[in-house]
């Protein structure tokens, strides 16, 4: 998942950084999945863009031909499918990839090569894992990639999105209100799962944010995984932007972040939840596989 994206964005190389702290830490049990294959990537994408990007003759998100880069698109998409699938199964998982939402059906753009939102979408209301699907992107930009493609796949009833970024807050309350909100409109929706962006831009110090503290941002995730969990309704989530840099280049702030949405998380769901018998059925038909 990690590479060099040859950018001003971190989240090339994040997913490995991310994942040797939670890993340190002891706050995750990994399970390995699979790439998703370019016919996948074309769920959400022109099928010319898609070759385009992997026979380098088109730019990718970031700006650049880098066929490595292509490659790792593979599997961050691939981790967000898999996590899509893993919660709607035991009710949450993580993907730690980021560079989803600002990519449109024909083009990349703000470090964001393929849509691996619509993509996770897609594949699960295909297999028959869910009817409709929530999308909680709680980046701090609006995320236009993904509009734009569920308005051109016409996928308004199947899939329900709410970015943060579509908001001007006046402050943190403000927002807390359009969160508390977004959380209900899901709930009333009756999605069968939601995807969620836990971006650690929305952080007041962001060079390409923020509004919220640390603090602050931690009842963010706790809302949002409270809320899921009261609804019993799964969640899939990853990490989205986030650019604080030390003068090193190191992401630490970042990391910090990510590690804090992590622990909200566990708090949420150790609590003895994901051993309850949970399942989605549909036409009379468990499809969660237990």
């Amino acid at each position: 998942m990690s590479c060099p994206s040859g950018g001003f964005s971190p989240s090339g190389e994040k997913p490995a950084a991310v994942y040797a702290d939670w890993f340190e830490q002891q706050l995750i049990e990994p399970m390995a999945f699979e790439p998703v294959s370019r016919d996948d990537l074309c769920l959400a994408h022109s099928r010319a863009y898609v070759e385009g990007v992997f026979s380098g003759k088109t730019n990718n998100g970031h700006g650049n031909r880098n066929l490595d880069v292509a490659e790792s698109t593979r599997w961050t998409v691939g981790s967000m499918v898999a996590a899509a699938r893993e919660a709607v199964r035991s009710r949450v998982a993580c993907s730690p990839s980021s560079g989803f939402h600002h990519a449109c059906y024909g083009a990349g753009a703000g470090f964001c090569t393929f849509n691996g939102l619509i993509v996770a979408c897609r594949k699960l209301l295909a297999e028959g894992l869910v009817r409709r699907v929530g999308i909680l992107d709680c980046d701090w930009h609006y995320g236009d990639g993904t509009d734009d493609i569920i308005r051109r796949l016409n996928l308004t009833g199947n899939v329900v999105h709410h970015t943060s970024g579509d908001e001007e807050f006046r402050d943190s309350d403000h927002y807390f209100v359009w969160l508390e909100s977004a959380i209900q409109q899901l709930r009333d929706a009756n999605v069968d799962l939601i995807l969620y962006q836990a971006g650690a831009d929305a952080h007041i110090d962001d060079p390409l944010g923020g509004l919220l503290t640390n603090e602050e941002l931690s009842k963010r995730d706790s809302m949002v995984f409270e809320g899921c969990n009261a609804e019993k309704i799964p969640i899939a989530w990853n990490l989205a932007g986030g650019y604080q840099q030390a003068a090193d280049g190191s992401i630490h702030k970042v990391i910090d972040i990510h590690r804090e949405t992590m622990r909200q998380c566990k708090r949420v769901f150790d609590q003895g939840l994901l051993l309850t018998p949970y399942c989605i059925v549909i036409d009379g038909e468990c499809r969660c596989g237990e």
